[in-house]
């Protein structure tokens, strides 16, 4: 299960979060249906995110329900999210990326899930690193058996850490034999329903149930660090219209 690449950076530059994105009421209205995902081939799960956070927001209850049916899930994020801050110091953003991998044990935890593996590449410039993200996701696919699946952030999500964790897992699959898909993030930020940069065609709904919705909203409520504003009169990272969009939407991946 593949997409092709088609990068969406300048989508995403183009609609900031201070103007909103997509409501989730547009995308509730447009009434869209997918054909449902079918998780029984799946053996074992690696869930790779470009930062903490992202594992949950975009496949947590996926992934907290293949756990609960006895699938291994393996968290793995590519950096620490330590730039979420652009103005921080080092001392700051150190601590930031402490408070992150915090952060993303504790949610691991509620998703009932085994502590993540943090590669701790470097956070805004994954594509620098891209290569490199291939070679170790490649080690840790080769670990695993028959039937392991990689959910990865997908290829033209819009932000471009995003983009290059994808185009790493996809390549990684391509030399393991792994099983890829795509899970989008901000994608329901700068999309439209029926935009023609989306794969709508091979885009599949992730089934759930009420007990995987009610563990992955607990499990993102341990971000703090990105749905609470740093000191008063600065922005969150995460604006407050952000998590009940994806809520919403329900998970989906492009295969």
């Amino acid at each position: 299960m593949t997409t092709s690449h088609v990068g969406n950076t300048e989508r995403m530059a183009q609609s900031p979060l201070a103007g909103g994105g997509t409501p989730a009421e547009v995308w509730s209205r447009a009434g869209l249906r997918f054909p449902t995902l079918d998780l029984t081939g799946c053996r074992e799960l690696v869930v790779v995110g470009a930062h903490p956070d992202d594992e949950t927001v975009g496949f947590g209850a996926a992934a907290g329900l293949l756990a609960a049916a006895g699938v291994r899930v393996q968290i793995v994020s590519a950096s620490d999210g330590g730039a979420a801050f652009p103005n921080y110091s080092l001392l700051q953003r150190y601590q930031l990326e402490r408070t992150r991998r915090a952060e993303l044990q504790r949610a691991t935890g509620v998703l009932g899930l085994p502590p993540p593996v943090c590669l701790g590449l470097p956070d805004g410039d994954i594509a620098c690193y891209e290569q490199r993200l291939t070679d170790l996701l490649i080690e840790i696919l080769s670990t695993k058996p028959a039937g392991t699946w990689c959910a990865a952030t997908w290829r033209g999500d819009g932000h471009p850490d995003h983009e290059a964790v994808g185009r790493a897992a996809a390549a990684a699959v391509a030399y393991t034999g792994a099983t890829l898909v795509e899970y989008p993030v901000w994608m329901w930020h700068w999309a439209q329903p029926g935009d023609i940069a989306v794969p709508w065609d091979r885009t599949f709904a992730v089934p759930s149930t009420p007990i995987a919705v009610e563990r992955k909203k607990r499990a993102a409520q341990c971000f703090q660090s990105q749905f609470v504003s740093p000191s008063p009169g600065e922005q969150p990272v995460l604006p407050p219209y952000f998590l009940p969009r994806l809520l919403t939407v329900g998970e989906v991946v492009f295969c």
